[in-house]
């Protein structure tokens, strides 16, 4: 999924216009609107033992970690303080898209929990309550929770561009356009932009969304780190869906140079370099970072092409966290099992069950490209045909994608 919480950390670093940026912004707005006119079998790991070492829980010796363990004391003794409940969730919600672990997003609830189940809550929590009710898949809730944000506070930036996010990755282009556009009076060119464009980019204008984000960001050259980290990824990912490979490897070199971690640049550059036949730049990449599912099973697909030794240890790594996240009834990563279940397991029927289960959900690239290799992989070009019109229906430009559409075709 695109990092919505990234992008929100964003815009508190807004900055003024530049008369060179507001044309560029201006020009490709009047383009923009001209246009629109016209499952794992495994069965999970049971400890021998009371005993038995499980995990070692990470990140023991971090600052932030022992913040956030004196904030839990201190809420625990007053559970109902509304600033507190909301700055640990934060911390949380933060901590958790950081290092992919949704364990943070169920520490974050449990903050929230005196106001969780309220059908008015105050709106920071609503907010808040939002993220994670995104992050779970439940889009729906998730929007209606930032509806009744918006009604309250109907200048706040950040939920709008939540609201934008989630409409894109279900592939409702036009509601998320509209829900980008208030942007353009409440951030800065860069956000609103970024906005504007990614969506423009799944939806028909490839090239002139890439060359108009490019534009800006050229003459952006002191906005924030995380708002650098943002447009680099999108720029990296349209680039490398228009199949301009050089600068793909560009922008997500630069994205990495700013020296932020984040899982979803990883992923996103990972993806692309399996792509290429570098396996070995992957396992660089990464550098054993196996802890979210997400790297570890890219780590996987990288010791498949190179043969690594490491390669059934990941397998069976990998079939223990589905099985889990299976017993959770938790279905985030359903893309990820398609993948793993298709590409690791070679199991073709599961893999098209799978992302048919997740196509129900969240429409993007990845999830029409999951679909159609498991459709190709089993011989069912029916299956792949509702795909197929929805890429067509929406223009999306996918290079990758639309070689597998000519075998299904």
């Amino acid at each position: 999924m695109n990092p919505i919480s990234q992008a929100c950390r964003m815009l508190g670093s807004c900055m003024k216009l530049k008369w060179g940026v507001f044309q560029t912004l201006l020009g490709f707005i009047i383009t923009f609107w001209i246009w629109n006119i016209g499952s794992v079998q495994a069965k999970p790991y049971v400890p021998e033992s009371d005993s038995a070492i499980v995990e070692h829980v990470p990140l023991s010796g971090d600052p932030r970690i022992r913040q956030i363990r004196d904030a839990q004391l201190e809420l625990s003794q007053d559970p109902r303080n509304l600033e507190l409940a909301v700055h640990l969730a934060r911390q949380l919600v933060e901590l958790g898209r950081a290092e992919a672990d949704p364990r943070y997003d169920g520490y974050a609830q449990s903050a929230l929990q005196p106001w969780w189940n309220s059908s008015t809550p105050p709106s920071d929590v609503l907010f808040l309550r939002a993220l994670l009710r995104q992050r779970s898949h439940h889009f729906d809730e998730a929007l209606e929770d930032l509806t009744q944000v918006l009604h309250n506070r109907p200048r706040d930036a950040q939920a709008w561009l939540t609201s934008a996010v989630i409409h894109q990755v279900r592939g409702h282009y036009e509601e998320a356009r509209k829900t980008c556009l208030p942007l353009l009076r409440l951030t800065n060119a860069l956000v609103s932009t970024t906005c504007i464009t990614n969506v423009a980019s799944l939806n028909g204008q490839a090239q002139e969304s890439y060359q108009s984000l490019l534009n800006i960001f050229s003459l952006t050259p002191s906005a924030d780190p995380q708002q650098k980290l943002w447009t680099l990824t999108i720029l990296a990912e349209t680039a490398m869906r228009l199949g301009n490979t050089s600068a793909a490897e560009e922008h997500f070199q630069e994205a990495l140079s700013l020296g932020i971690r984040d899982t979803y640049l990883l992923g996103a550059y990972s993806d692309w370099l399996l792509d290429q036949h570098r396996p070995a730049d992957v396992q660089t990449l990464l550098q054993n970072d196996f802890r979210p599912d997400g790297l570890l099973l890219r780590a996987a697909l990288s010791a498949q092409q190179l043969n690594n030794p490491q390669l059934p240890h990941h397998v069976a790594s990998l079939s223990s966290r589905f099985a889990d996240s299976r017993l959770r009834r938790d279905t985030r990563h359903l893309r990820e099992e398609a993948r793993f279940t298709l590409h690791l397991l070679k199991h073709p029927k599961q893999a098209l069950h799978l992302a048919q289960e997740n196509w129900t959900v969240q429409r993007e690239p990845w999830d029409a490209r999951i679909l159609l290799e498991a459709a190709l992989a089993t011989g069912d070009h029916k299956a792949a045909q509702p795909v197929i019109q929805w890429i067509n229906d929406v223009r999306l430009e996918d290079e990758q994608i639309h070689r597998l559409m000519e075998q299904l075709t």
